[in-house]
């Protein structure tokens, strides 16, 4: 299964939307709080070119944010890039 990164802050609904997916489906979560350590705050816009959270990653790929995980779960997708399927 690939590594499973999202950056997050601990008050964002969608990051504990996008969290409560991936649980759902027995995957672990890295999860980088962006409010607690501005650094990664940084790291996130380089890797994502986005500055909202959630962020989110499977393996090297970037998935982008909570409706982009949703609506790859819609299509079908999702479970086949996390090799669940």
């Amino acid at each position: 299964m690939p590594k499973v990164e999202m950056y997050t802050t601990g008050s964002c609904p969608y990051c504990i939307r996008a969290r409560s997916l991936l649980e759902k489906k027995g995957v672990a979560v890295t999860e980088y709080r962006v409010d607690l350590s501005p650094e990664l705050r940084a790291e996130m816009e380089r890797r994502s070119g986005g500055t909202s959270v959630p962020q989110i990653f499977i393996g090297e790929r970037h998935i982008g944010g909570c409706d982009d995980i949703y609506e790859l779960d819609f299509d079908g997708e999702l479970d086949l890039l996390l090799g669940l399927s």
